[in-house]
């Protein structure tokens, strides 16, 4: 795989940015990119490995909002568990087209939901915690992703930035400890595996001060919807092109899924830049606090 080092290296950097300027978002644009030339196998490892050093940092630098949050995360938590075995196992044995389809398909729903700024308080955060964070854990293991989940349900529970930004980084802290464990039992971590960190890392380094350089600057709403329509499309094209490789779609009609992706997308663009947006205050307060 070292010929693809480059094009990580590229596509890390321009990840580390975005999670830098929304305290997520790393996983959510090196998987789609990443899985269109190498496997889930060999590219979920040297993630998790990032995964924990990068949410350990973003902890620690909003450790002082920690106390408000950490009560109310620990049903999310403990649910992690079961789903990372699950996911553990599924990725051991399961074929790598497939499962890569498989991981497009959980990411799509819930892109598309974060462009469209779904927005509805949960309130019985406690009851709803245990199944949701058994289905995060389940997600994060097959692709390393969990933040478009996450930042659905916390944005929606009045959290401050700082808030927000500490209970993401507990929980994925959390579920990246707990993946590294399972894949270390699995026997995942592979040679290959730990080679591409040293294309991460200094990515990471350079993209994430960049990135909270770079939101001071532009207004976050834009920024995480172009983010959000970016990931979209490349979800697209990778439905597209993994229905092609394993024969559920012949030709050039696997392509309709790209080409539904993209008219649903730009629908909701059209919404955010020139329909009234009500909330849009709310919103403005929230990345202000």
């Amino acid at each position: 795989m070292s010929q693809y080092v480059p094009e990580l290296a590229f596509i890390t950097l321009a990840a580390a940015v975005v999670n830098g300027a929304l305290g997520y978002g790393f996983s959510s644009i090196t998987v789609p990119l990443a899985l269109l030339f190498l496997t889930n196998r060999v590219l979920n490892p040297a993630l998790v490995i990032v995964e924990v050093a990068l949410n350990g940092y973003v902890l620690w630098i909003n450790r002082d909002a920690l106390d408000a949050v950490q009560r109310r995360l620990i049903p999310i938590v403990i649910g992690l568990i079961p789903g990372h075995a699950i996911g553990t196992l599924v990725i051991a044995y399961v074929r790598p087209d497939w499962l890569k389809l498989g991981t497009f398909t959980l990411l799509l729903p819930l892109i598309l939901l974060q462009a469209a700024g779904y927005r509805r308080p949960i309130r019985s955060e406690r009851n709803v915690g245990y199944p949701f964070g058994a289905g995060v854990g389940l997600l994060y293991s097959l692709t390393t992703i969990s933040g478009p989940p996450l930042a659905l349900m916390l944005n929606n529970q009045g959290l401050a930035k700082r808030e927000f930004r500490a209970a993401l980084g507990l929980v994925r802290l959390a579920e990246a400890s707990f993946t590294a464990i399972a894949y270390i039992y699995a026997g995942l971590f592979t040679r290959e595996s730990l080679g591409l960190t040293t294309s991460i890392v200094p990515s990471l380094l350079i993209g994430v001060p960049l990135g909270a350089w770079v939101i001071r600057r532009i207004d976050v709403e834009t920024f995480r919807r172009v983010c959000m329509s970016f990931d979209a499309w490349v979800v697209g094209f990778g439905i597209s092109t993994l229905l092609r490789s394993v024969h559920l779609v012949e030709g050039t009609r696997a392509y309709s899924v790209l080409a539904a992706v993209i008219v649903v997308d730009l629908l909701l663009l059209y919404r955010f830049f020139f329909a009234p947006r009500p909330t849009q205050v709310a919103l403005s307060e929230f990345v202000t606090r």
